[in-house]
């Protein structure tokens, strides 16, 4: 019997918009949410970064999300004076990854020097710095996004840059993890047929979860056998540094696209199984 597609995703923070996309493809979506974003409480890192800059000590700030950037204003902004840490930035040469951290410092009225290129990844960071910034020497201040971007910051030091690393937030499993454990176990029930992954940390913690409920190896063989979409280089990295792997990159790095593709795949795969 014919029936619609079978959608997975992991998506967190867009949960409501990814089920609706899904659905207006025509799939039968099951939306887990994985992540949490944990604020750091206490931030030194940001406040010494902070003093840095108030100093003149930092050359380059790289600003990899806009909510990074804006949990990192609201840290700062606990010893600091906003205009001033504002007026730093202006004396800074800023980069930022993508769109959403563009959307903020032009907000801030902070001049944005360099954007990296799509699929904005830290590897088009560095390539952006790499043709028009001397790193040599240079302290080069990064706004960490959950997790450390060691690879950047291995390739800034490598080109003798003096590496800060800023965190403001890092990432958990969510609260309730029971609709993850529920999307686990339907995943190797063999109850889906595509998987969405919208992030590299989705992976990690997934993992981490089929770990605790003990079917981690069942999991990944199930995984395997439904077609798995990812949004762009860095999740997909993730998905196969995890031994899993990449039917279909969403081109652009988008939701929309990675459904409209993880779908159309699917429908080619399982032919005349699955609808639209």
């Amino acid at each position: 019997m014919n029936r619609p597609v079978r959608v997975l995703s992991f998506e967190s923070r867009k949960a409501d918009e990814m089920r609706s996309l899904i659905e207006r493809q025509g799939g039968v979506a099951f939306v887990a949410p994985s992540m949490r974003e944990i604020p750091l409480e206490e931030n030194p890192a940001a406040l010494d970064f902070a003093r840095r800059l108030l100093d003149g000590e930092v050359d380059v700030v790289i600003f990899m999300t806009g909510v990074g950037a804006r949990a990192l204003l609201e840290a700062v902004e606990t010893q600091f004076d906003r205009a001033q840490f504002f007026a730093a930035l202006g004396r800074t040469t800023n980069v930022v990854r993508g769109p959403k951290p563009t959307v903020e410092l032009r907000s801030w009225g902070v001049p944005i020097h360099h954007r990296a290129a799509d699929p904005n990844t830290w590897r088009e960071v560095l390539a952006e710095l790499d043709a028009h910034v001397a790193l040599a020497g240079a302290a080069v201040a990064v706004q960490e996004y959950g997790e450390p971007s060691d690879e950047l910051y291995a390739a800034l030091r490598h080109r003798g840059a003096q590496v800060l690393a800023v965190p403001v937030y890092r990432w958990g499993l969510p609260e309730d993890t029971g609709p993850l454990v529920e999307a686990i176990r339907k995943t190797v029930a063999g109850e889906f047929d595509v998987v969405l992954v919208t992030s590299a940390q989705q992976i990690a913690n997934v993992v981490e979860v089929a770990r605790q409920e003990g079917v981690e190896d069942a999991w990944r063989g199930a995984v395997s056998r439904c077609v798995v979409a990812s949004i762009g280089p860095t999740a997909s990295d993730a998905l196969r540094s995890a031994g899993l792997p990449v039917h279909v990159e969403a081109s652009p790095p988008k939701m929309g696209q990675l459904v409209q593709a993880g779908l159309s795949e699917a429908r080619d795969r399982f032919g005349s199984s699955c609808v639209s």
